[in-house]
């Protein structure tokens, strides 16, 4: 029987008959989805220990059926599980009543196979499967994209990656990668005195950068929150405290555009040091991902999209006016050369602070430039709030970006710690910024008149790193679950708002 609201035929044919297989398993007297398989043995580990000279060895796997081949009393299947996959043989003979079963098997079915260990004529590691060694784990009622091309639809990916992670064996490795990529910075931080802390994602003040915030709502307390923009102001309370090297990895979300570089909710790195500049923050993140590089990528010059990145150290250090005397051929405090710039750009500067217009033909002519890993340092001051100004021109910020492929990576200062400048920045940055909501975080700067350490601080895109080191295109391949677009009711993507 058709399942409710199902019609025969036409497009839902292969889900009907995977209907009926489903009904003769049931009245087979066969539970369709399983429960506890105990003593599993990874794919890979079977093939590893796997010895010729040696007919006594067994295996006991389980994993989904990527590739099913029935020649008649033979059944050879792949069988794909965390890590990798192993060929099962399924032999009438050796079956018995158990043949039924065998029989019933599809693509995308879970499956648990136990039996002795050998080699096919193809030389071929193979579980042969016992008579009482096959069990059905979990019936796929969908079916699965074709053997040879995985799934290939982009957008059917991103929104069912539940598929598209053992449909395309090159994406699971990817996220096998970013999750081994944390850890390795998790672990080299920790082995040099940096504590793991976790900082509130719902505050009462959007605050810590420029952007604009979502908002919900709590009820018990009436009161409007705002999912955080960033973990900036929290971490540093906990200088105040006495805490001198923290770390937290966790989410930020910013209510802004869709791009190939921006999700809505990004995963960051967030650090700070005690008695550090931002020059220490530049060999920290050279350093972290110099070791990523070492265990992920096949050496220094990393493929990434059609450039070639070399990561080869020391990394190249420019400042911000030279970058812009370079490539926008201005000079900074010529201002009304840099609006000349903007105009011919296609800015429309008039009305915008001078330091604005600058910013904005640094952003259009330099950035795409910065192909090799590459420190912008010493930011005009203006434009770093939070930043500590330079000893030998207070012009300017002891501030860098890290910019890799034309895209940043990385944001660091050595830390404003003087509550008088940082309240009085504050007050400033806040002219214009309705939009965004952001308000004086009054309790930050009682904290800074606690003493806060001088310090350095680092903030790393994990999600662009992870783009770099695996080559991915877009974000939205390095995010599990990236926010895509609604489908209208019709399965088309709805095409507004816009995003590039």
């Amino acid at each position: 029987m058709a399942e409710k609201g199902r019609t025969s035929g036409g497009a839902n044919k292969f889900e009907d008959q995977r209907l009926a297989k489903l009904s003769a398993i049931k009245e087979a007297g066969i539970d369709p989805y399983g429960g506890r398989y105990k003593d599993v043995e990874p794919a890979d580990q079977v093939k590893a220990r796997f010895k010729d000279d040696d007919d006594t060895q067994q295996a006991r796997c389980a994993g989904r059926i990527v590739l099913l081949r029935d020649i008649g009393k033979l059944i050879f299947i792949t069988l794909r599980d965390r890590s990798g996959t192993i060929q099962i043989g399924l032999s009438k003979k050796l079956l018995g009543e158990n043949w039924k079963l065998a029989k019933l098997l599809e693509l995308g079915d879970i499956i648990g196979a136990a039996g002795g260990l050998g080699r096919t004529k193809t030389g071929e590691i193979t579980i042969w499967v016992a008579a009482d060694g096959l069990t059905l784990l979990a019936k796929c009622l969908r079916q699965p994209p074709e053997k040879f091309h995985g799934l290939a639809d982009v957008d059917q990916r991103y929104r069912q990656r539940y598929v598209d992670l053992w449909a395309n064996p090159e994406v699971m490795e990817r996220f096998k990668n970013r999750s081994a990529i944390i850890s390795t910075i998790r672990e080299c931080l920790i082995s040099k005195g940096f504590l793991e802390v976790e900082t509130p994602m719902m505050q009462t003040i959007a605050g810590g950068a420029a952007a604009k915030p979502f908002i919900t709502h709590h009820n018990s307390l009436n009161m409007d929150l705002f999912l955080r923009i960033s973990p900036e102001l929290f971490l540093k309370r906990l200088l105040v405290g006495g805490m001198e090297r923290v770390f937290e990895v966790n989410r930020n979300f910013r209510n802004e555009g869709l791009s190939r570089q921006h999700n809505p909710e990004f995963t960051m790195l967030e650090v700070y040091q005690a008695y550090a500049d931002y020059n220490v923050m530049m060999d920290l993140t050279e350093e972290l991902t110099a070791l990523c590089i070492e265990r992920f990528c096949a050496g220094e010059q990393v493929q990434f999209g059609d450039v070639t990145i070399d990561f080869a150290r020391p990394w190249r250090r420019a400042k911000y006016a030279e970058l812009l005397r370079e490539y926008a051929g201005c000079d900074i405090d010529d201002i009304e050369a840099v609006r000349a710039k903007a105009a011919k750009l296609g800015i429309e500067e008039k009305g915008m602070d001078d330091i604005i217009v600058v910013n904005e033909v640094f952003e259009a002519m330099v950035e795409d430039n910065l192909i090799s890993p590459t420190f912008v340092i010493d930011y005009p001051a203006p434009l770093c709030p939070l930043t500590k100004q330079s000893t030998s021109d207070p012009r300017y910020a002891e501030r860098f970006e890290l910019f890799v492929a034309g895209m940043e990576l990385a944001n660091a200062y050595t830390e404003l710690n003087d509550p008088a400048v940082q309240e009085e920045n504050f007050r400033i940055q806040l002219r214009g910024q309705e939009e965004t909501m952001a308000t004086m975080d009054d309790d930050f700067i009682t904290a800074l008149k606690y003493g806060m350490p001088p310090a350095g601080g680092l903030g790393i895109g994990i999600d662009r790193l992870v783009m770099v080191l695996t080559g991915a295109s877009t974000i939205r391949d390095v995010v599990l679950f990236p926010l895509l677009r609604p489908k209208s009711s019709d399965g088309a993507v709805d095409a507004s708002p816009s995003a590039s």
